[in-house]
């Protein structure tokens, strides 16, 4: 028996050491390859992981009551006559606290908390909802008073026979990390002798629809009161409008959702990391002569726009504005208009003829038409903001989710009118910027800037890389004559200096850049290799000096990818905070796009940098 086990030990001794040197030859293989055949590693990846399909699936249930909870009843009881119905949940509270609910509906509506009424609206009112960038705000607003434990809330709905639906939510915390709200739950899960399967499914049951009749005109509906106001009972009928009636829940919806979708990043949402990828494939596809990648990137392009009208269809008709891809609608945000819209103008760009070029057409003029008149700007310095965290925030990662798309649209204008301004208002921008989020004393860019607060923001690692990199973008397209070109190449030229100073021995850049306590980062540093690397090829910088820099990062990117194509930590999508803490604690992912499409640039980069002094 020991001989046995000695073998079993030898044998997998043997196999572990054959297993770790096949590792270290794959790894070496990374190493001793050229830039592209490295990005090629991960643009294979991309191509073998993305179905660029919708597969079917259910609406997913909300426990927490931290965002909008919506009851359809047209969809449930299709009533297209005046009509009345109810519908009823719970909310749980940890402690005994004061709410303020935002809510939207048609025509009237009641609801009471714990048999109080705390709202009442008789109208003919119309549902508006009023998207904002990270959130969704209502018309009206009720306080409650929540008792610590289960709160009983019935709502009490009535239509004039067209539309038939009731919204509510808690104030929008607006995307901030600073702000922190205790949630309480919504849901079923207290009533006694409901299968858990409903519990899955809604937060919620319904009844009607009951008579709304009118007396002189005026519906009576919302000021009957009708069985439901006086309990709950299930296995009982009640007078309906046409028929019996008894408690239900609201249809439930069955929703296209991405397949096999990723913790984070998964690679064919419609974002800008995502749509950077596609953006990184074009060019990927150009330097390596392979059709391939630039096919992957058509197919995120036709899967959008082919999907456009479905997923409308889900976000305003199913009112799963939360849903797969739903930024692609009404959206308020660059992550989610110009940003992600860069492969399809590029290909409109260098593709004079493909069959749905209309449709490529009609929706990167759109896009156009945001960027030059709808986005919001910062009064007076007319360069991007936001309106979260607070009113006039300016991000400095909206220099790369805007500008890039500014100068391909100057390529893409019609008239030299509209060339010009498009790359006027890009090259205004990062000078603009400057003013906003540079921090002079550290010679680095803060992540974003308050305009009623003074306070310094950390020096994120991918904030600064969006800034190079929209740089260089402009200072590649901006004609040397331009009035602005010196004063954008020499911010660039200070932001190399200074980010050269915080490169450590091995190639890396911090996720924090000045805090060698903080990781190092995979997304950051190939950005920052590939503007350094552009910057050596089109003689922006001294070679001698910067081309060791680049190899440098080059290596750094390198050990964080595997042969199949994996690579390792990238920092996870961030809000912007005051607190450093948060930068230091966030997770880091592997195939994160945020990394992906940086790592493909970096590659592309490098590979022209030696392929001009090789030469």
């Amino acid at each position: 028996m020991r001989i046995l086990n000695s073998k079993k030990i030898l044998i997998s001794t043997l196999l572990l050491g054959i297993t770790f040197t096949h590792l270290i030859a794959a790894q070496n293989v990374v190493q001793m390859a050229s830039p592209i055949s490295v990005v090629k590693l991960i643009g294979d990846k991309l191509i073998r992981d993305t179905p660029f399909k919708y597969g079917l699936g259910l609406v997913s249930n909300q426990g927490e009551f931290n965002g909008m909870q919506v009851v359809d009843f047209g969809r449930t009881f299709y009533a297209n006559k005046p009509a009345v119905a109810y519908a009823f949940t719970q909310i749980k509270s940890l402690k005994e606290t004061d709410m303020n609910i935002q809510i939207e509906h048609n025509d009237g509506c009641k609801v009471w908390l714990n048999d109080v009424q705390v709202y009442s609206k008789q109208s003919d009112k119309k549902i508006i909802l009023k998207y904002d960038e990270r959130s969704v705000e209502m018309s009206d607003s009720f306080s409650i008073h929540l008792k610590k434990g289960y709160n009983n809330l019935l709502i009490k709905s009535e239509t004039k026979g067209n539309e038939w639906r009731v919204y509510i939510q808690p104030p929008s915390a607006k995307g901030s990390v600073t702000t922190t709200i205790d949630y309480p739950t919504i849901g079923l899960n207290n009533l006694p002798n409901i299968d858990p399967a409903i519990l899955k499914v809604s937060n919620w049951l319904v009844i009607g629809p009951f008579k709304n009749d009118s007396l002189n005109g005026v519906r009576n509906g919302l000021n009957t009161k009708y069985a439901p106001e006086s309990e709950l009972v299930f296995g009982r009928m009640y007078t309906g409008q046409t028929e019996p009636i008894t408690w239900t829940i609201p249809k439930v919806e069955v929703l296209g959702k991405l397949i096999n979708p990723l913790i984070w990043g998964t690679n064919y949402t419609w974002n800008y990391h995502n749509g950077g990828v596609a953006w990184a494939m074009q060019q990927l596809s150009e330097i390596s002569g392979d059709k391939k990648y630039d096919d992957y990137a058509t197919n995120f392009c036709d899967f959008h726009l082919n999907g456009l009208p479905f997923v409308e269809y889900q976000v305003k008709e199913l009112n799963a504005i939360d849903s797969d891809n739903s930024f692609i609608v009404d959206s308020k945000l660059l992550d989610f208009t110009t940003a992600p819209t860069l492969p399809l103008i590029y290909k409109l760009i260098k593709d004079s003829s493909f069959t749905n070029r209309p449709d490529y057409e009609k929706f990167v003029n759109r896009i156009m038409n945001y960027a030059k008149n709808e986005q919001i700007r910062l009064p007076g310095a007319n360069i991007f903001t936001r309106t979260s965290p607070v009113q006039y925030t300016t991000w400095v990662d909206d220099m790369f989710m805007g500008i890039p798309f500014l100068v391909q649209a100057s390529k893409q204008a019609k008239t030299p009118e509209l060339k010009k301004a498009f790359l006027d208002d890009a090259a205004s921008q990062v000078l603009g910027f400057q003013k906003e989020v540079w921090d002079e004393t550290a010679q680095l860019y803060m992540h974003a800037h308050y305009s009623t607060n003074a306070v310094k923001l950390p020096h994120w690692s991918r904030a600064n890389g969006w800034a190079i990199w929209a740089t260089t973008e402009v200072l590649l397209n901006l004609p040397k004559s331009h009035p602005k070109y010196k004063a954008i190449l020499a911010q660039y030229r200070k932001h190399v200096e200074s980010l050269v100073r915080y490169q450590n021995k091995i190639g890396f850049w911090y996720n924090v850049i000045d805090r060698a306590d903080s990781k190092e980062e995979v997304s950051g540093t190939a950005i920052f290799t590939m503007a350094i690397a552009r910057g050596v090829t089109n003689g922006w910088l001294d070679e001698k000096k910067y081309q060791s820099v680049v190899e440098k990062g080059w290596h750094a990117v390198k050990t964080q990818i595997e042969p199949d194509g994996t690579v390792n930590n990238i920092c996870m999508g961030t809000m912007c905070s005051e607190d450093v803490n948060y930068y230091l604690a966030r997770p880091f992912l592997k195939n994160d796009t945020h990394g992906l499409f940086a790592v493909l640039f970096a590659g592309i980069e490098v590979s022209k940098m030696k392929a001009k002094f090789q030469n």
